[in-house]
């Protein structure tokens, strides 16, 4: 049985785990995060080296945040990573001795999902993660679809608001600022310090303040059913939902997988992006609808996606 190794690159952690043809994690070993970029190249060729000892390994795929180039080789922009036209996989293979596949962090997410997740029985399928930002992954034809120059599916960063929010890529109304992590948690302060009296659980969660609410509380405080967390999870749905219209006039998938930390709450978001998906598609009366489905692999679709990408070559 083949197997190859996945690495996730994480802002506290670097994972590599050894991947079987069925997408199951065999082996996993983990380093922490260092803050430079040569010593992530370290840290990296340290987990894979740790993850695959004493093992059969064929290949390496690394899934990186950011523009990887078409030949799946160089990291040509790194948001959260001094890399800068990085030579990734040459370093990596030099290091480790194996073949190494690198790919976006989120087409390597939608292709695992897509391979042993939800996405399973479908040859046409577009992945959005709901993350602290918004990231996405193209399978089309059973295909996963790079564009041109291999930067494509940069799904976040489609401007929905002309001169909107400034987001941190510089530009301004991206869709992420709308529908992500950080936009759930500017929607709960806002509404808690318009309608504290609506916010009694979520304020009581933190520190008691609107500054002091995260993400977190968000999520619990709507488990409960405050009033203010319930409303902001239902703004990002509607942002959410609208923009997967959007992707459904350029693509036309069968199916939408929604991941990323966001997406954790279930039926809480889903239930109401589908419900602004339906409003928002063009034609909808008249056309088969795309399923909107949660993801399955949780935080190891990335990995596993990264690994069976690398046994492809």
């Amino acid at each position: 049985m083949a197997l190859t190794i996945g690495v996730d690159i994480g802002g506290t952690k670097i994972a590599a785990g050894v991947v079987d043809e069925e997408g199951t994690i065999l082996e996993t070993h983990t380093v922490p995060t260092p803050a430079t970029a040569e010593g992530i190249v370290d840290a990296i060729c340290s987990a894979v080296s740790g993850a695959g000892k004493g093992r059969d390994i064929e290949a390496v795929g690394i899934g990186a945040a950011g523009y990887v180039d078409d030949k799946r080789a160089t990291v040509l922009f790194a948001p959260n990573i001094q890399w800068r036209h990085e030579p990734l996989k040459d370093k990596v293979e030099q290091r480790v001795g194996l073949p190494v596949v690198v790919e976006n962090d989120a087409n390597a997410a939608a292709w695992g999902e897509y391979r042993f997740g939800a996405g399973q029985g479908h040859s046409d399928v577009i992945c959005i993660t709901l993350g602290t930002g918004l990231g996405g992954g193209i399978i089309i034809g059973n295909k996963l679809r790079r564009g041109r120059f291999g930067v494509a599916a940069e799904f976040g960063h489609i401007r929905v608001v002309p001169d909107g929010l400034l987001c941190g890529c510089g530009s301004q109304g991206c869709w992420e600022q709308y529908a992500s992590g950080r936009a759930l948690v500017r929607y709960a302060r806002q509404r808690s310090a318009a309608t504290p009296e609506n916010a009694a659980i979520l304020l009581g969660l933190g520190d008691g303040t609107p500054g002091g609410v995260e993400g977190r509380h968000v999520s619990e405080a709507a488990r409960q059913g405050d009033k203010v967390a319930v409303d902001s999870f239902r703004e990002l749905a509607r942002w959410a939902g609208a923009g997967l219209a959007d992707l459904a006039s350029l693509f036309d998938p069968s199916a939408f997988i929604v991941g990323g930390g966001v997406s954790d709450e279930g039926e809480l978001v889903l239930d109401p992006i589908r419900k602004s998906f339906r409003r928002w598609l063009i034609g909808g009366q008249w056309r088969p609808h795309a399923q909107v489905l949660a993801a399955r692999l949780g935080n190891k679709a990335g990995l596993v996606g990264a690994a069976d990408l690398a046994r492809q070559g």
